[in-house]
């Protein structure tokens, strides 16, 4: 039997907001494993769809750089120790300089980038900016991850949320370069870039969901509708309609927009190609999240106090 602990309980409570006895018993059920305790919770029509990003604990922001003719973007996570040095004007004009250096070095991934020479004094690496930064703030500086996106048919787009929480990079797709320019296209990327900040999607279309995912989700929207006492002979057809609210929930062009709710993106989509006289599409995004998948270290002062004390007798 596995050991099911009060912060166990909390966390899988924080991520499914299902009630404290419930997340109890799905963790006994599933013998402590998060993912199968969620499982069980959605199963049973306790538990929202819960989001797989991960607890948000790490500090830092999410930078991003757009070149001046849209055809160049970057958005890169730069993670410190506490809130207090994530404001500061060092650490933001650090975030800044990194996210250039990413557009105009093209680096693969971030091993490379730390290895490259800065494009602005190239008698330093990107490490020795760290090392400087570290130095200079006094915490521990690191780059977590970047995306960075390059386009000749069409704009990049990014959009930072609440000074760096949220960062988002869009690209867009144009066959009629006169149209570039255009207010209406411009406007339409731009609010796409708020919508992935805001509804959180997965994938750009239906077409992108892995198979595997789409086979679960219908397992358990099935084992609800069995649950919930529905006869077997419609089983199929609920799940069926479900899966189309699923789609809406996880890919971009499906989901209502969150300036109308009554059209979907590809609907604001199919209106800006027309009003603008172009074949525009979304090709691809990234939404990081400040922290995502990286838990802060928590400490007991009670605990390391007494260590320290029982250290020095």
């Amino acid at each position: 039997m596995a050991n099911i602990t009060a912060q166990m309980v909390k966390e899988l409570r924080e991520m499914t907001q299902a009630g404290m006895m419930d997340c109890k018993k799905a963790l006994m059920e599933a013998e402590g494993e998060m993912e199968k305790a969620i499982e069980w919770l959605r199963e049973k029509g306790l538990a929202a769809a819960a989001k797989k990003a991960g607890r948000i604990a790490a500090e830092g922001m999410v930078a991003s750089y757009v070149s001046d003719d849209a055809s160049v973007g970057v958005i890169v996570e730069v993670n410190c120790e506490t809130d207090f040095v994530a404001n500061t004007d060092n650490f933001k004009a650090f975030c800044a300089k990194v996210a250039k250096h990413i557009a105009l070095a093209k680096p693969a991934d971030v091993d490379e980038l730390l290895a490259q020479k800065y494009v602005d004094d190239e008698s330093k690496t990107i490490t020795d900016l760290v090392s400087d930064a570290t130095v200079a703030i006094g915490e521990k500086i690191s780059i977590r991850r970047f995306a960075r996106f390059e386009t000749k048919e069409g704009a990049v787009e990014s959009y930072i949320h609440m000074g760096g929480k949220i960062g988002v990079l869009v690209e867009t797709k144009n066959d009629n370069p006169a149209s570039y320019s255009a207010p209406a296209f411009k406007a339409f990327y731009h609010d796409v870039a708020l919508q992935i900040a805001a509804a959180r999607p997965s994938y750009v279309r239906k077409s992108e969901v892995p198979s595997e995912n789409l086979n679960k989700e219908k397992e358990i929207l099935r084992a609800q509708a069995l649950n919930e006492g529905k006869p077997e002979k419609i089983v199929d057809k609920m799940v069926e309609g479900r899966i189309e609210k699923y789609y809406k929930e996880v890919c971009l062009l499906d989901q209502p927009f969150v300036k109308d709710s009554d059209k979907s993106i590809n609907q604001v989509m199919a209106e800006t190609a027309k009003e603008i006289g172009a074949n525009i599409d979304i090709v691809r995004f990234e939404r990081f999240e400040r922290g995502e998948g990286i838990e802060k270290r928590q400490d007991n002062f009670a605990e390391e106090i007494a260590a320290q004390m029982a250290g020095r007798a």
